[in-house]
Order: C-alpha cells, then structure tokens, then sequence
C-alpha cells in the first residue's frame, strides 16, 4: 500500500475549479481555486485553471510538487467524450499518476461513499450519474445547447430567448423579461453581440435572475422554472429505471431548485454524504492502491 503518496483531487467545472491536496489518510493540506473549467470548448484555457488550481494547494501547503509522490484525480466536466479524453491523456503534468473522468463521477462517490446510489447536478450544466453494481450510467449532460436541459445555462438563454420575444412585442412584458432587458440598455442587439461570445457559464449567470422571480410569481420566472424542473425529474426517472434506488442533488442550483420537484421525486432525494472534491480525493486513493497492487 502505498501510503507515502500524496492525494491530490480537482473538480473542475463550468462555473469554477477546486482542488484539494491530502495524504493519503485523508488529512487535508491544502486548497486552491481557479476559473472556469470547459474541456469542450476551450482544453488549453481549461487545463491552465486546473493546474493552476493544484499549485495553488501546493503553495498553501508549503509544498513542492517535484518533491512527492502524488496521485491525482482531474474530475471534469465533459472528461466522458472519447477524443477530449485522448487530448488529455497526451497532456504532460507534474504529478506521479494522474487519472482523468467526470465531475459528476466524482459527484457520485463523493456523495454516496462509493456505494451504489445517482446523483442529478444542477449548475451551469445539467445530468444524471449514477453507479449500480459498481456500474456506471450517465444520463444527459452532452453540452449545451443541445443538451443540459433544466441547467443554469438553459434557463439564462430561455431567458434570454424571451426577453427578445419581448422586445419584437410577440409577448408580454414581466418584470423578469424586463430586468433583463435593462441589463442589455433595452437593446436586442447588444442581447444577439453579447450571445454571439457567449459561454455556458454566461447564460447561467442570467439563472439566479429567473428564480428568484419565479418566486415573486412572475409569469414566465414560474414557467422557465417549472420547466427547469421538468427536465430534471427526467433525468430523475431514467437514473431510477436504471436501478439507483436513492439519489442526490449538487451542483450550485440544487438547493434553489428541489423546492420546484414533485412530491414523488423528492421522497427518492437523500443528502449527498459529500461532494465531489471528496469523490475525487477518493478515486486517487483507489488508484494509488491500484498502483501499489500492480
């Protein structure tokens, strides 16, 4: 067993990346945090905030990296598609081991303790993960536009989409639509410049926005947020079909969202027991004695 390694977990997603340094006990030694993470559509600037990330613990530890053995797991958002993954597993790194996959894998050990169990993450992204007989299945979770559906991403650009329809007078104005527009100084042009450079995590910045007038009973805050949880008891319903028999929400619109779930969907709810920095702390250990064994 080797206990002389160093364990060095990152979860890097749309919104941001955090890392966590510890030994192989589970003492934490340090913490860093970076920018963004999309491996999808931007690997390099992605990878600059991973690493960036980890020598952030190191510095915070009083550590060298050269001067240790270390283990790390780099968890991912969108480390599952197969030529990003090839693209990463070419990338030089400072560590001893490392071992690339998702966030949401992470989310999922992290939150069950590695036993079976689902996990739904709503943040800038949208999917179902779960691990059934030590199997895994994923659900959703392909990348926005085209998927992520019920995601922080989706509801700014159905936000978005509606404050144009607005502004064409194709539908009423509301007091979201309109905070909106103001954002934009009523124009629907700086709306369409500022979409054309947009990232995910542009539109999920519109999400608080929408919910929070959900709340007030705006008509189309309710409605973009009923939908939001729509999609994601879709995703709920597949991970149980699957066989996960308890599921956890994460992600940095979970807690905003659960209210909006249905009554049946909330009884298969447990709070997740961590998240996926210790999920991906807990995949370098494995692999660590997984190397040890070898």
């Amino acid at each position: 067993m080797d206990t002389e390694s160093l364990l060095l977990g990152v979860d890097g997603g749309g919104t941001r990346c955090r890392a966590r340094l510890c030994t192989f006990e589970g003492k934490m030694l340090g913490g860093g945090l970076a920018g963004p993470v999309n491996i999808r559509l931007a690997l390099e600037d992605s990878l600059a905030e991973v690493f960036g990330a980890a020598a952030r613990c190191f510095r915070n530890a009083g550590l060298a990296v050269e001067e240790h053995i270390v283990v790390a797991c780099l968890a991912l958002a969108g480390a599952n598609e197969p030529i990003i993954l090839a693209e990463l597993r070419r990338y030089e790194h400072p560590f001893k081991t490392a071992v690339y996959t998702t966030d949401s894998h992470a989310a999922c050990v992290g939150a069950h303790r590695g036993q079976d169990g689902g996990v739904i993450i709503i943040g800038t992204g949208s999917l179902g993960e779960a691990i059934v007989g030590g199997r895994r299945h994923r659900v959703g979770g392909w990348g926005f536009p085209v998927s992520d559906e019920g995601s922080g991403a989706w509801l700014g650009c159905e936000a978005a989409r509606r404050t144009l329809w607005a502004l064409d007078g194709r539908t009423p104005w509301t007091p979201l639509l309109t905070r909106i527009a103001e954002r934009f100084d009523l124009d629907p042009h700086e709306i369409v410049r500022w979409m054309s450079d947009a990232r995910p995590g542009n539109f999920a910045t519109l999400a608080p926005l929408v919910i929070d007038w959900a709340l007030r009973d705006d008509p189309f805050g309710r409605e973009l947020t009923t939908a939001a949880a729509r999609h994601i008891e879709c995703l709920a319903e597949r991970l149980l079909d699957i066989g996960a028999k308890r599921l956890s929400l994460m992600g940095g619109l979970a807690k905003s969202m659960e209210p909006w779930l249905s009554p049946w969907m909330r009884q298969w709810l447990v709070p997740p027991a961590a998240g996926a920095l210790t999920g991906a702390v807990e995949l370098a250990r494995a692999k660590a004695l997984e190397g040890a064994a070898a």
